[in-house]
């Protein structure tokens, strides 16, 4: 036992030590803009950040992922909280949310990833992307007043003050803010060059606040009148904890909007964690594979954990995952490591966070917007076809004028249509031959025929002509549903009225005249 014990702390200090240290200098940044991008307490998203790693970590069964507050939940935790008007009411559905994905583990339905179509999910995320750089370009410019957009991205469109909010965006920009935008973009660019991460820098996100805090400082002693805003900086308590919200459980019951919120959340927040575990798997250089119901336990937990605390909604976050693979992580003790560092950060450190600006921050999550929803995206999914970038374009329009489950409810049923057009044709063949002036047609069929070839096949039926032979072939048929076996055994009966010679092959007639 003690041997065990020395092992780990050694293969903790000589790989999740500095594994972790790097992922809290990730997540810091990320999860005080992810919070401000959801129009929530900024200290909220350091308590995600905390929960995910020293709660979450230790429930997961993944050895390297990393949990916390996700860009591509800000959309739906935004308009959420605005609807209600009430954080206490918002934290009810995190909750929820978290019962949803404890549900979703315990009856072991973490496939459910498996049966969204890819284009649908990339079309999410690209309007994630899209919504997420809206929302920053106001807190880039310096414009400090809350709720430029509001809850939807067309409703400025819409607004009768449209003219109004214009000006005022125009009265409230700051040339400072503008120009730490700026500074900030240009080194996120250039740290995402190939030739900057060979050089193993510090993460990008954590060189752009140091900047943002150091170029502020310089503007204000010599420039006093380009300085920044107290609103326009970061805000957090001194002492965070005696400032949280805690839920308001006598408002549970009270509307529909807290439950369907709860279970759209629920049901993002899986899909996003399903598909980050396994990515994070496929870097894993030991082949470690995560059992999946154990994490939508782990992670539903830790969303219940979040409402109950007054934090935002946590995902398990490639961003964070790949950090920590690239870091040389060993176990799930780095990610409970970073966890560690963000609970003293804000404990110790809470004066220094408050010297960070928001365009800087609105700059990262520029930055991560534009890489949800980048324009070779779209290239590739084009490249693959109307099938494909079909379903992908009408769900992010569908998003970007309604809301997020509307737009990914029609991506569905979008890709379903093309699913069962694809089914009509597969399932089986027409062929004919024609033998001595006689029209000869052979209908094959193919593996399973079931009721959605029940048109198509009919139409195919009623077009044989009359005076000609007809084979139907269900030889190598797996399965074929009783409406198939119903129709070809009504055209069989009918099909001598028309002097038309049926012959069915591995197919059992039934007696269709009990049933009129």
């Amino acid at each position: 036992m003690k041997r065990k014990i020395k092992y780990y702390r050694l293969l903790w200090l000589k790989y999740d030590l500095p594994a972790g240290i790097s992922v809290f200098l990730v997540a810091l940044p990320l999860c005080l803009g992810i919070a401000l991008a959801s129009g929530a307490p900024l200290y909220a998203g350091l308590l995600s950040g905390i929960i995910g790693g020293l709660l979450v970590s230790l429930l997961s069964g993944s050895q390297l992922a990393v949990s916390g507050p996700a860009a591509g939940l800000t959309t739906v935790v935004s308009a959420s909280i605005l609807s209600f008007g009430d954080y206490r009411i918002f934290l009810l559905t995190v909750i929820i949310a978290g019962l949803f994905q404890l549900s979703l583990g315990l009856f072991r339905l973490g496939t459910i990833a498996n049966y969204f179509p890819s284009s649908v999910i990339k079309g999410m995320l690209a309007a994630i992307g899209i919504i997420l750089i809206s929302k920053q370009i106001p807190l880039a410019f310096g414009y400090d007043k809350p709720d430029f957009w509001r809850n939807s991205f067309v409703h400025i469109i819409s607004s009768e003050n449209i003219f109004e909010k214009f000006r005022s965006f125009n009265r409230e920009t700051a040339t400072s803010a503008i120009i730490l935008t700026i500074v900030s973009l240009t080194i996120l660019f250039l740290l995402q060059s190939p030739y900057a991460k060979k050089l193993k820098v510090l993460p990008a996100p954590l060189v752009v606040v140091i900047v943002g805090i150091l170029l502020n400082g310089i503007m204000a002693k010599l420039f006093a009148a380009y300085s920044l805003k107290h609103a326009q900086l970061v805000n957090i308590p001194a002492n965070i904890f005696s400032s949280i919200s805690f839920p308001d459980f006598s408002k549970l019951f009270e509307t529909s909007l807290i439950w369907k919120n709860g279970i759209v959340i629920g049901l993002l927040a899986s899909l996003e964690t399903l598909l980050c575990i396994e990515a994070i798997d496929k870097l894993d250089l030991h082949n470690r594979i995560t059992p999946v119901n154990r994490e939508l336990i782990a992670q539903g937990i830790g969303n219940i954990a979040c409402g109950l605390l007054g934090a935002i909604p946590i995902t398990a976050v490639v961003v964070r995952g790949s950090a920590n693979v690239d870091a040389g992580a060993r176990s799930k003790l780095s990610s409970f490591t970073h966890g560690l560092f963000l609970l003293l950060a804000i404990i110790c450190i809470p004066s220094l966070l408050n010297m960070i600006p928001y365009a800087t921050l609105a700059s990262i999550l520029l930055i991560t917007g534009f890489n949800l929803t980048r324009p070779r995206l779209y290239k590739h999914m084009w490249s693959l076809g109307w099938k494909q970038f079909l379903p992908f374009v009408i769900t992010i329009f569908i998003i970007l004028i309604s809301d997020l489950l509307i737009g990914v409810s029609i991506g569905l049923l979008i890709s379903v249509y093309f699913i069962i057009q694809n089914n009509f044709r597969a399932e089986y063949k027409i062929s004919k031959v024609m033998h001595n002036e006689t029209e000869i047609y052979y209908v094959k069929l193919n593996t399973n025929v079931t009721f959605l070839n029940k048109v198509n096949l009919q139409k195919a039926l009623d077009e044989i002509p009359a005076y000609s032979e007809l084979t139907i072939d269900g030889s190598e048929c797996n399965f074929i549903d009783y409406d198939i076996l119903e129709i070809i055994s009504e055209f069989q009966n009918k099909a001598d009225d028309r002097e038309i010679n049926v012959s069915l092959k591995g197919i059992q007639k039934i007696n269709v005249n009990t049933i009129h």
